[in-house]
């Protein structure tokens, strides 16, 4: 069977993954939610489904990725559970998780054999999540990588955008952490998991350097060359309600195994490299 990718729920994350394996023949089928999603999908070589409202081709494919987010129960398992395990010649299974199932440590490290706390429900839902994908894979006897992925930023994502449309604020809670993850550093970590052999793991996906945010902000700032935003107190600024929720948890994340068990290297170990990165890149497209 052509090496072949289900991505359910094909958005910023598992694009990076897309232009690995396109590069290296491999077919990819994708799930989108509208008509026009779908055609920005089949415009770049990929059959596109309009999920949901289609079948899922578990038969067709080799290897599945999913990035959806559960409403209280996973939407991929609640209509295919079933044939996810009865598909035993699936290769590979991966999940895209998020570091909030570890809720607040206090700023503390923490890696993948942490407590579990999620303090959020949407956090709640995607550790909830976790485990069912788990039954199942482990009932299909199909390798399955769940990710726990910290904040993502890349081209087109991140403080610049915030900053351009003025709508930063330099928001100040003491002793706050962040974790974070570049798009490309995504990308890599989910080809070498497909590439690995390996059973059923847990990774944490991050970079070396958790940093407070408005140490990020002011760094992105300063290389766009316009006035760093004033500081303003967590208790006083003005955050949408999903905003504020994130400074909920506070945590430092290890990204030991993955680099362990995979051999991962980010290519973007800290922020200012990152930012550094897609600046360089957007001056390269405007040339």
């Amino acid at each position: 069977m052509t090496q072949t990718l289900l991505s359910i729920g094909h958005g910023y994350s598992a694009r990076a993954l897309e232009e690995r394996l396109m590069t290296g023949g491999w077919s990819i089928i994708a799930t989108t939610r509208s008509e026009e999603k779908a055609s920005e999908l089949e415009a770049r070589g990929i059959k596109a489904l309009v999920w949901p409202g289609t079948d899922l081709p578990l038969e067709d494919v080799t290897h599945v990725l999913i990035s959806v987010s559960p409403q209280g129960i996973d939407p991929v398992l609640e209509h295919f559970a079933d044939r996810f395990e009865r598909a035993t010649h699936l290769r590979w299974i991966g999940y895209l998780s998020t570091v909030g199932v570890y809720g607040d440590h206090k700023g503390r490290w923490v890696d993948e054999e942490s407590l579990t706390q999620p303090v959020l429900a949407r956090s709640r839902a995607r550790l909830e999540a976790e485990a069912a994908w788990q039954a199942v894979a482990a009932r299909a006897g199909v390798p399955l990588h769940i990710f726990r992925l910290a904040g993502i930023y890349g081209p087109g994502r991140g403080p610049f955008e915030k900053l351009r449309k003025g709508q930063a604020q330099r928001v100040i809670k003491p002793g706050q952490y962040f974790s974070r993850i570049h798009y490309e550093d995504i990308g890599l970590a989910l080809e070498l998991s497909i590439l690995s052999g390996l059973d059923s793991r847990i990774f944490n996906l991050c970079d070396d350097s958790p940093a407070p945010p408005q140490d990020v902000l002011e760094h992105a700032a300063q290389l766009l060359g316009i006035p760093v935003p004033p500081e303003i107190d967590f208790e006083k600024a003005d955050l949408s309600p999903m905003a504020r929720s994130f400074y909920s948890d506070n945590k430092r994340v290890r990204n030991d195994r993955i680099k362990r068990e995979l051999g991962w290297q980010p290519r973007y170990p800290d922020y200012r490299r990152g930012l550094a990165a897609i600046l360089a890149a957007e001056g390269r497209l405007q040339s």
